[in-house]
């Protein structure tokens, strides 16, 4: 497996070429560690942002609209052409507002952080960047680098549940979210991903 100073190196190489600004894409399944490795990337490389796709999950109204509630976190439960539009935007080297999710709220929040026009290397990281199914799969078009991030079930759902718990879900409560809802979007990402230019197990 390659050391997180061994990823940098080959990020800082994206540097090197014509384009003003680099998307990098890290992708994987809930609780694969994506969000670790972007921000772990993002603070030891220079002009470097990290960004998630959470900032488009769709509001809780709207989800029990859609009879989509119990499965908040799936593709289908977020403004996947609004975050593609903001992608097209981020490839340009200007100031750019996104909004952030917060999960103690579970709402987002609308141009709650700026990605300067400085910055060089955007790490953009969530779960479908590498789903190959309709509207996630045209994202590709715009990755400098892609990194897909593979962790078995078990260590998934062991992760979950701390996750889960921590946020002060009962165990009763995790366990239902994790068997409707993150290992079912698990088996879909594992068995529905474009290939990506690295491939790390984690554990």
């Amino acid at each position: 497996m390659e050391t997180t100073e061994q990823i940098i190196q080959r990020l800082v190489c994206l540097k090197a070429s014509d384009k003003p600004r680099k998307l990098v894409a890290i992708a994987g399944t809930p609780g694969s560690g994506k969000t670790t490795l972007a921000h772990a990337l993002a603070d030891k490389i220079a002009n470097c942002a990290c960004l998630s796709m959470d900032g488009f999950h769709l509001d809780n109204p709207i989800l029990d609209a859609m009879n989509l509630s119990n499965r908040k976190g799936s593709p289908e439960t977020f403004d996947v052409e609004g975050f593609r539009s903001l992608v097209g935007r981020l490839k340009e080297p200007n100031d750019v507002y996104i909004p952030v999710f917060d999960r103690s709220s579970e709402k987002t929040i609308n141009c709650a952080s700026l990605i300067p026009a400085t910055t060089e290397i955007i790490v953009l990281e969530g779960n479908y960047l590498l789903l190959d199914e309709p509207d996630w799969r045209e994202l590709s078009h715009y990755w400098d680098y892609t990194i897909f991030l593979e962790t078995d079930l078990a260590t998934i759902e062991r992760r979950l549940m701390d996750r889960w718990l921590f946020h002060g879900y009962s165990q009763e409560d995790a366990n239902a979210k994790i068997s409707v809802n993150d290992l079912p979007n698990a088996h879909r990402i594992l068995q529905h991903a474009l290939p990506a230019d690295l491939v790390i197990k984690t554990d």
